[in-house]
């Protein structure tokens, strides 16, 4: 036994040394995020089919109008655990004691605003920086109590006021420890921005990665022409590494409007893994 234990000893520390990576390792870097499956029935059979495709965690959306202990039960029963979750910004400032207690009673310690209502939007640099302040006291305030705070990019923080994007403006008019990016990569691309060039610029801010892809005017037209990771027009031999590099935990598997949610969390799940093996450790 002695020496069987040591020859298992052995072939992992070889395999750490090569560079290897095991499927359970990668399983650990790997989330869904639910809002990809909200169309499929009920909570109780969206999180039953996070669990049959495969994944070990998840990211959620608000409460999904379940209370904490249902919504742990259901997480527990399909052995899920949370990454984050997204939380509307005004809800959050406006339900801050509600919000706290009910992300700690199902395990979760990172909460990510996840979108701004167009007529909400700054419109200026001196908009963003207010934006980005408001952000990084609310980061503060939630940091006191235990959670992290994150903020979710689609395509409009990529536009450029006075040669600057909003999200650069974001970035520099926040402390790292009150404000962490999940980043679409997708979304960053349809700004017109190099996912790259922002986990390059910015080491230890991205703690998350939405893992989907851009397809082609043509393609998909009908699921928001957004694709697999893999299976669309963006670099991911480049972004990947970047990646790691720059400290990111978290890559969260989502589509904003699948067709077939099975077959595109299926067909993700699949080809993330296959990418987040080959990469070098």
């Amino acid at each position: 036994m002695k020496n069987l234990m040591a020859t298992v000893g052995l072939l992992a520390a070889l395999g750490t040394a090569s560079g290897f990576v095991s499927a359970a390792q990668v399983d650990d870097e790997i989330a869904l995020q639910m809002y990809t499956l909200r169309n499929v029935g009920t909570p109780a059979e969206q999180f039953a089919m996070a669990h049959k495709a495969g994944f070990k965690h998840v990211e959620l959306v608000g409460t999904h109008n379940l209370n904490a202990a249902q919504l742990k039960a259901l997480l527990e029963k399909n052995q899920l655990t949370v990454t984050s979750s997204h939380v509307q910004l005004k809800a959050l400032e406006q339900d801050y004691q509600q919000t706290v207690a009910f992300n700690k009673a199902v395990g979760n310690s990172t909460i990510v605003v996840p979108w701004i209502e167009p007529q909400d939007r700054p419109d200026s640099t001196q908009g963003w920086i207010d934006y980005a302040q408001r952000l990084d006291k609310l980061g503060a305030k939630l940091h006191k109590d235990g959670i992290q705070l994150g903020y979710h990019n689609h395509n409009f923080e990529m536009k450029k006021y006075d040669g600057v994007t909003a999200l650069d403006i974001i970035f520099k008019h926040s402390q790292p420890a009150n404000l962490k990016l999940e980043m679409d990569a997708a979304w960053v691309s349809r700004g017109g921005q190099d996912p790259a060039r922002i986990l390059k610029e910015y080491p230890g801010r991205v703690f998350a990665i939405h893992a989907k892809d851009n397809a082609s005017i043509g393609i998909r037209d009908d699921e928001m022409n957004f694709a697999p990771l893999g299976e669309g027009l963006l670099d991911w031999k480049t972004i990947l590494p970047a990646a790691k590099a720059s400290g990111v935990k978290w890559f969260i598997i989502e589509h904003d409007k699948p067709k077939d949610a099975w077959s595109i969390i299926t067909t993700s799940l699949k080809n993330l893994r296959a990418a987040l093996e080959s990469l070098p450790r």
